[in-house]
């Protein structure tokens, strides 16, 4: 059952996050009655996902939003497509946004027009397909909001089947980042994984992985810095300085970031009492140099 009254809803962009979470409302019990989205793709997941919605241009998707206006844009658009509708919105519009950088200060010129603010982030990877609906539920939401809207906020997350996460509007950024760092980051080291495997001859190296990988995160988010194993914990200097002078023969472009994340993980380790700085001077000496020497 539907926490919030039913809603009239209209989406300004329906790209991967967009489209999905108008089917989640929609899905909730909410009237998803207006959708923008000028791209053959955009216009591809309305149908599939929005079956039988219109398809507007953003000021008329502005205007049939009674009650709320979803604005799923790129970052750096958002504040373009705010002031583009500025004017035909009206007091008491609650005017949401999906980015997990920005806060309320983006919304502005909503604000002025009467509108109510309201930053929502889905803490979520998304690919824009019906898949992404299974994952929602039990997820959090990084939301920003005034203090007459947190109900309002809490009820649709409610709607959404997730946890509402407070951020402050100062900290957005720094949110943003952690999220981006952990996931963002994490495919680019996982293909970079990948690809080093096929390099060594394994020819379905996602199979060698996954088992590692699944329970390298799940030890990880259990057990923090306790869960790190390998070379560099255990102050292997000559294992880290052959795998630096394989990668710079074989792949140089993987070389900086192989190196800075072993100082950075020598550096947790240190911290977290795994590793002691007597045991890790060898290991820093390699890591201190562009071109590591072969440690015996």
């Amino acid at each position: 059952m539907s926490a919030l009254p039913r809603q009239t809803i209209g989406i300004i962009g329906t790209g991967r996050v967009g489209a999905v979470l108008g089917a989640a409302l929609r899905a909730a019990g909410h009237d998803v009655v207006a959708a923008s989205g000028g791209s053959a793709a955009a216009q591809g997941r309305i149908a599939r996902l929005l079956p039988g919605t219109p398809v507007l241009p953003a000021e008329q998707v502005a205007r049939a939003a009674t009650d709320l206006l979803v604005l799923s844009v790129p970052d750096d658009a958002l504040a373009g497509v705010v002031d583009e509708i500025a004017g035909v919105l009206r007091p008491g519009q609650v005017v949401l946004h999906t980015s997990g950088a920005h806060g309320l200060a983006v919304l502005g010129a909503a604000a002025i027009a009467g509108a109510r603010p309201l930053a929502l982030h889905p803490a979520m990877t998304f690919t824009g397909t019906a898949a992404d609906l299974a994952r929602l539920p039990g997820i959090s939401y990084g939301i920003t909001a005034p203090a007459d809207l947190k109900a309002f906020a809490e009820d649709l997350v409610h709607d959404l089947g997730g946890t509402p996460e407070w951020v402050a509007e100062h900290d957005r950024a720094l949110y943003h980042a952690a999220l981006a760092h952990g996931a963002n980051h994490l495919v680019t080291l996982v293909n970079e994984a990948m690809d080093r495997l096929r390099d060594a001859g394994v020819v379905y190296p996602e199979k060698v992985l996954a088992p590692l990988l699944h329970a390298a995160l799940d030890n990880t988010l259990r057990m923090r810095d306790a869960a790190l194993t390998g070379p560099v914990v255990r102050g292997d200097a000559g294992t880290v300085a052959r795998h630096v002078e394989t990668l710079t023969e074989t792949a140089p472009d993987s070389v900086p970031a192989y190196v800075a994340l072993a100082r950075r993980t020598a550096d947790r380790a240190i911290a977290a009492g795994r590793l002691r700085p007597h045991d890790a001077e060898a290991l820093l000496d390699v890591l201190a140099s562009d071109r590591p020497e072969r440690v015996a």
